[in-house]
């Protein structure tokens, strides 16, 4: 559902993200974000806060969690939030997941979340496909960018209509694109160090040594990659709205 081009700076952009527990916001999203203008909403779930109608956003953003797609029992909200993510790719809204929020996309598309053979926490490099990195959106990302990783689950099947982004030896499908403007990340770009902090704080009973799970010490050492994960996420954001403008999504 293409949008008619606009002058950049001709409409004020909405922004609205979806938190499930209160140590993982958007992170380096919000920064560029506030920088570019954007009017930014959210709806925090752990708060039971109520879900915005269609109409009120542009852009919708889906956090992690330490929760699995299919506790809908342990977490009611999940049922709500798979139909607004539904109802969000309908209307056309430029969306972008991230872990739990890649899954719920996953699941609402007709994917299937399922653990992943690997738990894998800590920053790992995954490789881009060909088609990727002939996009626009990705072409400026090395061959093999090191990435945050926190997750046990994975979206394991994809529907045809899904295009595959990136894969590593730990898990088969890092990322996604569905429909040109729905974006499915199983890794972090967006962390920011306290956020990184907050996991560690919160979840460190998962940091049980394993083949892709790195220490305590190793996860808050590398702001090297941190630093460099926000770039990238920024030039992507930068091209995202520049072709969203311009109608080429």
């Amino acid at each position: 559902m293409p949008v008619m081009a606009v002058k950049k700076g001709s409409l004020k952009m909405r922004l609205h993200y979806l938190q499930h527990v209160p140590f993982e916001n958007p992170g380096s999203i919000l920064v560029w974000a506030k920088e570019n203008g954007y009017v930014i909403t959210d709806t925090k779930f752990y708060h039971n806060e109520a879900l915005p109608k269609q109409e009120e956003f542009d852009w919708l953003v889906i956090m992690g969690g330490p929760m699995n797609v299919y506790e809908d029992k342990k977490y009611p909200w999940l049922v709500r939030e798979k139909i607004f993510i539904k109802e969000a790719i309908e209307a056309g809204k430029v969306i972008i997941g991230l872990c739990l929020g890649g899954q719920l996309i996953a699941e609402v598309i007709g994917g299937k979340v399922t653990q992943n053979p690997y738990k894998e926490i800590g920053w790992f490099p995954v490789r881009l496909s060909e088609e990727a990195r002939r996009s626009p959106l990705f072409s400026f990302f090395p061959e093999q960018p090191v990435v945050f990783e926190w997750h046990g689950d994975t979206f394991s099947h994809l529907p045809e209509a899904a295009g595959l982004i990136a894969k590593n030896d730990a898990c088969a499908h890092q990322a996604f694109r569905y429909r040109d403007r729905v974006f499915g990340f199983q890794y972090h770009l967006e962390n920011t160090l306290p956020i990184i902090k907050g996991l560690v704080d919160n979840c460190r009973e998962e940091l049980i040594p394993d083949t892709y799970v790195q220490t305590e010490e190793e996860l808050l050492s590398h702001t090297e990659y941190m630093e460099q994960d926000n770039k990238w996420m920024n030039q992507f954001l930068t091209q995202l709205e520049k072709m969203y403008r311009e109608g080429a999504l």
